[in-house]
């Protein structure tokens, strides 16, 4: 109706194409656009919905009318527009008995559900500022409609009055969004204004929703990188969300209320994985879902080109909208993927770090039982390896119904397009499907054991690494699946073990008593017919000092750890008042510097540190180093004696101020001067008013007691002081009088007192402190090394060096060239002959399955080629690897701590066993493929070429700068990750101090910030891969829609529809190829760092070699025994200061030779240079008339024995730590146990020989670890023999009895040995004694007692000035 209104319901349909067309309300161009607008305005609300909390406003009064207004008008419009929708639908049901046409009512629809969705985000503030501006446009947009509708087509409707009325809707969205308002806290009412953020948290964080579709927000980082060498501190935090804190709380949340709500066996941790990330999995999917079906629109886009290019077009210009709407169809492609991937990487990140915090803590509450079936290497698996897989699984998740939903819709257009043929595509499908059910099954079983080898692996490297010294003395998607299948089983199964329940009560200390134990039976393991104590019956008081004594094994660790809670099986009750401070019979050290091992997470008071410092003797120690207090300690305390480390381990509890003190043997590591200085300074005058429990072997010490328990055979067997004792104990007596029984001569204590012992001041430890350090000004532990800038193509060569790797790549090249070439005639053929009456179709399909059968073979070809070349190189640079460590020498171990090489043996290892080889193929082979595509497109659409080079040129511009940063945060990853290993190796060997002193909570949260300190690189560094991508694909876009323009402008006949679909394939294909090529190229270039990181450390200086075979000793070698020293001088570093300062002596064959001297004098030293451990910088050494420089070091250290100073046993049974070699019976093990003392402990086992021994040798006490050393130094029986302070952790009586064996065993042997306590070395054939790394006297011990100026005497007068109240 013309000058009037027409029906308010009539849009009749014009779908004449012409560009005033997008007008005009009743054209199919029109409705098209109106519709694209609506969908994604839809697409951003549903987003915003999902992505935004929530966030209770309670706007100002002079802003509420506007807020009120605009609910109701736009409310309404909305309203309208569904309601007109609706009716339409009605009407055309009624009326035509169908829902045609669509467009009508869906427009409608549409923009009511697209209004009141906005309004319900924008009154809450939630709407972001890009939708509202793209509203605004809109409303301009259907206003300008409306206008042109009634002044040109002189026509009214209720459409386009709503449509002119959304103009005012849209600004009054403007108003509310852009005005600013303070807002106000709900719970305090209070008015407040955002906080500015005190830490350099990511851009993501505040960026806008235009920012996060396109990674605008990382330009800033990436800039950085481009401008200088990125370092740790150019990295932003994660945001709050993404932290391991938040992300663990949150999982546990979930977790506890699960367990509450099911019960504990229906509180799966998996499902609990996917509840927690539900939310952002379904936003994900729903990303996952518009990229397969704007991924599904190039196909059929393509089918209408080729029905252009025939003469088949539908309307007047359809080859530039076809053009447009695939440029649009591949940019929604592009973001909806980007994000998708971004966002399950970020679920992956969460993930990773929430698991990596799991297994922190679990380990911090691990039962006795559970840490014997967890060794410290498998957990760093689950935490280095595991994990790792698990946060990669996000990645994939949604391929699971993506792929089959993408062969869904490809089934569907293959049928539209050639109809029942599909089938026979759809047989295949299921026979590939059904073929690889069998091959994945096969993959998680190999994978498993895989996984299980490399926690082998893994295991016994750290135990090689961590006892380097006493050893050397002594795929593809469905991949991605099964690996983190298995990655999370066995992560589970770790989390499901049992934990600790700490038994112990801790209260208030209110009253007399500071420690109640009334225990039937206590006990290490579930075997109540074999406890570890029984009938413990103990109390003390507050303030009164207990020594606890007995033979090892009796019982005395046990019962001390059963104070602290950490034995799990007690028949009784144990209550400990007050709190509590502990200090191990084994020194555990943290790496850090002399003040943080001290202060140990407590406020620095400098007076109060000072006093301490003071009372355990550090004060001239600390003087002495380099940086004071401030010097790095390596890791186990490695550049600290075994003196220095106990004293630092007294100061650290001193610190504490604690109300009970539980002292494990600590003076065994200390010579007897400074154990006099430590009894009086540290036990008796600062620990005064404290409550002490000493387990000691020590008796000069115990008459000083207020109470002493005497243990024996898991049993206190009597309780009293020291004189009550000896009058009625014979126990006790037999303790006392072993004491006495090791001196030799009862004048000892006579002659000794008539020396005056020297204050502790004057013979202060000078030497050892200097031993390992570096040089003036330089810390032992350095940064970790890290490659800096472009490296080119050598981590790539180092990598294809390995075991004929260039052979095998080029191989698998030229393979997948072969591939290429027959694809492209393959493809050539059937657009040559698809439209050639000439060819018949048996023909054409013969050749072309024999084409196939022929790449298949090439196919092939090349995964054989790429198996082998991950198989060989991995080989050869594990072997490398481990060559290079073992033979590396002791100052690499000293100056790096553990977590720097487990990281490489672990992750990056893990890189080069599983993953390179694929990468480094496939990352060429779709590069190659991405330009022949090019190629392919620039020969059959050369127009194409003014857009394909700028492409390239642009691809390599953006790599570029993409490069610049990628590859420093894949290092800082790298780096960050030996970080948050060195903190979990050293907190599995501290734990028990670590809980002990109540320290858990400070531990996790240090681990969890070098989680984000880690985490943060690798989320900076996939975004910026993010950021690459979608750039490249706007470039594809271009690319591919330009072709498609060129095949609608250039006159192809209609014969030429196979070129033009071959063309158009290769195109849509190029998006692919490229993204691929790209991401494959970026993958690698981020492994590739692992290839580096294990460079660093395949090169490392090694040892002189283990044989010289010009210049081998006999098997027989040494025959006599005889040591010749001559001015011999050590350092430890080329700059350092002299160690040894010109050694001059000569041990004869056969004869005892005891070397002494305070701690620090450089015993310990002297002996490493016997073995070699540090080469001479002057002089030598000499054996049996053999320079040991001149012959190799396996020959020199396999003809010795040695007790260490701290013994080692490794994870297996007895039989193995005795005789790893296997060259011994069964009958030669009993005979050398029951020399030791052990054969009635290891026949109590059921197992006997093949009793298990933990890691560490943690399961048996440290005197019978060094009863096992004594074991296997006797199976070895070679002629020298070496004693590195091997008794100081073992009672008198023990100890009598082993220097009993060693004179038996060993008559005719040079036994050297280095010890603290006098009387070990008394009966020696001569005594070395040393002072500040030279010799002061060597002579008979009996001659140098007798010589009051003597040193040696000086140190007996110490030693039994302290025996004599006994």
């Amino acid at each position: 109706m013309v000058g009037g209104f027409t029906n308010v319901f009539d849009i009749p349909n014009n779908c004449v194409p012409d560009v005033l067309s997008i007008f005009d309300p009743h054209s199919c161009t029109n409705h098209v656009i109106v519709i694209s607008v609506n969908v994604l305005l839809l697409f951003m609300c549903v987003f915003t919905f999902f992505h935004r909390n929530q966030s209770s406003m309670n706007p100002q009064a002079n802003r509420r009318c506007m807020r009120v207004f605009l609910i109701v008008f736009n409310g309404s419009l909305g309203l309208i527009y569904t309601l007109v929708g609706i009716w339409t639908i009605i009407r055309n049901l009624r009326d035509k008995k169908s829902f045609l046409p669509l467009d009508q009512w869906a427009i409608m629809i549409l923009q009511g559900v697209v209004w009141l969705l906005s309004l319900s985000h924008v009154s809450r503030r939630r709407l972001p500022k890009i939708s509202v501006i793209i509203i605004l446009l809109f409303a301009v947009y259907l206003c300008f409609e409306a206008i042109w509708g009634a002044l040109v087509n002189r026509e009214m409707t209720l459409i386009s009055v709503l449509n002119a009325l959304t103009l005012p809707g849209a600004f009054l969205f403007v108003l509310c969004v852009f005005t600013k308002e303070k807002q106000t806290d709900v719970k305090s009412g209070s008015l407040y204004e955002p906080l500015k953020p005190t830490e350099y948290v990511t851009p993501k964080a505040q960026a806008g929703t235009l920012s996060k579709l396109t990674f605008w927000w990382l330009n800033p980082l990436l800039v950085t990188g481009k401008t200088k060498v990125l370092d740790a501190d150019d990295i932003p935090k994660l945001q709050p969300e993404d932290r391991a804190e938040m992300c663990y709380s949150r999982f546990m949340k979930i977790l506890e209320t699960r367990k509450e709500r099911n019960g504990s066996s229906d509180s799966s941790i998996m499902a609990t994985l996917f509840i927690w990330q539900s939310k952002e999995l379904m936003i994900t999917g729903l990303l996952a879902l518009i990229k397969v079906v704007s991924l599904a629109s190039g196909p059929l886009i393509l089918r209408a080109f080729i029905q252009v290019c025939q003469g088949k077009q539908t309307f007047e210009h359809e080859g530039y909208y076809l053009t447009i709407g695939l440029f649009v169809s591949k940019c929604l492609e592009s973001v909806s993927e980007r994000q998708m991937n971004f966002r399950n990487r970020v679920i992956g990140v969460q993930v990773k770090s929430m698991l990596c915090a799991a297994i922190y803590q679990k380990q911090l509450r691990l039962s006795n039982d559970a840490r014997m079936s967890y060794s410290p290497g498998e957990i760093m698996n689950y935490a280095t390896v595991d994990a790792n897989r698990i946060g990669e699984f996000p990645f994939w998740f949604h391929q699971i119904w993506t792929i089959g939903l993408q062969i869904c819709l490809g089934i569907f257009i293959i049928y539209f397009s050639v109809g029942v043929a599909t089938f026979a595509a759809l047989l295949v499908v299921i026979l590939t499907v059904l073929g690889n059910i069998p091959l994945g099954n096969l993959q998680h079983k190999h994978l498993t054991k895989l996984m299980a080898v490399q926690d082998r692996r893994l295991k016994a490297i750290a135990e090689a690494v961590t006892n380097m010294k006493p050893i050397r003395v002594i795929a593809d998607v469905a991949a991605v699946f099964i690996e983190a299948r298995v990655a999370l089983t066995r992560i589970i199964k770790f989390l499901e073990a049992p934990e600790l329940q700490k038994e112990r009560k801790n209260l208030v200390n209110s009253g007399q008593q500071a420690l109640v134990i009334k225990a039937e039976v206590i006990s290490w393991n579930n075997d109540s017919s074999k406890p570890t104590l029984t009938d413990v019956n103990v109390e003390i008081s507050t303030g009164e000092k207990v020594a606890i004594c007995g033979e090892v094994g009796s019982g005395k660790s046990t019962l001390i750890s059963a104070i602290l809670g950490e034995v799990p099986n007690i028949k009784g009750t144990i209550e400990v008042v007050g709190k509590v401070a502990y200090v191990s019979q084994t020194a555990w050290i943290q790496t850090g510097t002399i003040r943080e091992n001290i202060l140990f997470g407590s406020v620095m008071n400098d007076e109060k540190y000072d006093e301490v410092v003071k009372k355990c003797s550090l004060a001239k120690d600390i003087e002495m180093f380099p940086f004071g207090d401030q010097t790095v300690i390596g890791e186990r305390g490695v550049n600290l004696s075994g003196g220095q480390k106990q004293r630092v381990q007294l100061a650290r509890a001193l610190y504490q101020n604690a109300d009970i003190y539980l002292l494990d043997d600590p003076f065994s590591a200390v010579d007897a001067h400074t154990a006099a200085s430590l009894f009086k300074e540290y036990i008796m005058d600062a620990l005064s008013s404290k409550t002490v429990i000493l387990v000691t072997h020590q008796v000069d010490f115990l008459p000083a007691f207020d109470d002493i328990l005497l243990m024996a055979n898991g049993k206190i067997v009597k309780t009293g002081t020291y004189a009550q004792l000896l009058d009625s104990c014979k126990e006790f007596q037999s303790l006392v009088i072993a004491l006495s029984d090791t001196s030799g001569s009862d004048n000892l204590s006579a002659d000794g007192s008539q020396q005056q012992s020297k204050s502790p001041n004057q013979e202060i430890e000078s030497i050892y402190t200097k031993e390992l350090i570096v040089g003036e000004q330089e810390q032992l532990i350095k940064q970790e090394e890290r490659e800096a800038g472009d490296t080119g193509l050598k981590p790539y060569k180092q990598y294809l060096s390995q075991s004929n790797g260039y052979f095998y790549f080029s191989m698998s090249v030229l393979s997948h060239i072969l591939y290429i070439i027959g694809q492209f005639l393959q493809n050539l053929w059937l657009a040559t002959n698809v439209q050639d009456s000439m060819v018949n179709e048996t023909m054409m399909l013969l050749v072309y399955m024999i084409m196939a059968f022929v790449m298949m073979f090439f196919l092939f070809g090349r995964s054989y080629f790429v198996v082998k070349l991950g198989i060989k190189a991995s080989t050869a640079v594990f072997i490398k690897l481990i060559t290079s460590l073992f033979r590396a020498p002791m100052s690499f171990y000293d100056s790096t701590p553990v977590g720097r090489i487990i990281s490489r043996v672990s992750s990056d290892l893990s890189v080069v066993d599983m993953e390179l080889a694929m990468k480094f193929t496939i990352g060429l082979g779709t590069t190659m493929n991405t330009y022949f595509s090019f190629g392919v497109l620039a020969f059959l659409t050369w127009p194409i070429l003014f857009v394909i080079i700028p492409t390239v040129y642009l691809t390599i511009l953006l790599q570029k700068f993409y490069y610049a940063s990628a590859k420093e945060l894949m290092r800082l990853d790298g780096t960050s990750k030996s970080l948050v290993a060195s903190h979990l190796a050293q907190s599995i060997a501290g734990v028990v101090t670590i809980r002990a002193f109540g320290e858990e909570d400070r531990f996790f949260s240090e681990h969890l910030n070098l989680i984000d300190g880690n985490a943060s690189p690798y989320f900076h560094s996939f975004s910026a891969n993010e950021w690459l991508i979608q750039r490249l694909e706007m470039l594809c876009a271009v690319v591919v829609s330009s072709s498609a323009l060129a095949i609608t402008l250039l006159p192809f006949d209609a014969s030429d529809s196979g070129y033009i679909g071959m063309a158009l394939s290769y195109g849509l294909s190029l998006n692919i190829f490229l993204v691929v090529s790209v991401q494959f190229q970026c993958q690698l270039s981020n492994l590739i760092v692992s290839v580096e990181r294990l460079d660093q450390y395949m090169h490392i200086n090694s040892e002189a070699p283990e044989i010289i075979e010009d210049n081998r000793p006999s098997r027989s070698w040494p025959r006599i025994g005889r040591v010749i020293i001559d001015n011999l001088k050590v350092r430890y570093q080329p700059n350092s200061p002299l160690v040894l300062q010109g050694i001059n002596c000569v041990f004869e064959g056969g004869h005892k030779i005891g070397i002494v001297g305070r701690t620090g004098s450089g015993k310990t030293t002297l002996i490493s240079a016997l073995f070699r451990l540090v080469e001479p910088a002057d002089g030598r050494i000499v054996i049996d008339d053999i320079d040991i420089t001149s012959i190799g070091l396996h020959d020199l250290r396999s003809s010795f024995g040695i007790i260490p100073q701290e013994p080692t046993l490794f994870s297996g049974s007895i039989r193995y730590n005795l005789d790893p070699l296997s060259e011994h019976s069964d009958q030669e093990l009993w005979k050398v146990l029951e020399k030791c003392q052990l054969r009635e402990a290891i026949q109590d086992k059921k197992e006997g020989l093949d009793s298990f021994v933990v890691q560490d040798g943690s399961n048996w006490s440290l005197g019978q670890r060094q009863l096992f050393c004594l074991g296997r130094a006797l199976l070895k029986r070679r002629k020298i023999l070496v004693l590195d302070e091997a008794t100081a952790s073992i009672d008198n009586a023990t100890d009598t009895i082993i220097q009993k064996t060693i004179r038996e065993e060993f008559k005719d042997c040079t036994v050297i040995t280095v010890a603290h306590r006098i009387p070990t070395v008394v009966d020696c054939t001569m005594v070395l004694v040393m002072k500040d790394g030279k010799v002061m006297e060597y002579d008979k011990p009996m001659k140098l007692m007798n010589e009051p100026a003597s040193l040696f005497a000086q140190l007996v007068n110490e030693y039994w000035s302290q025996h004599k109240t006994s």
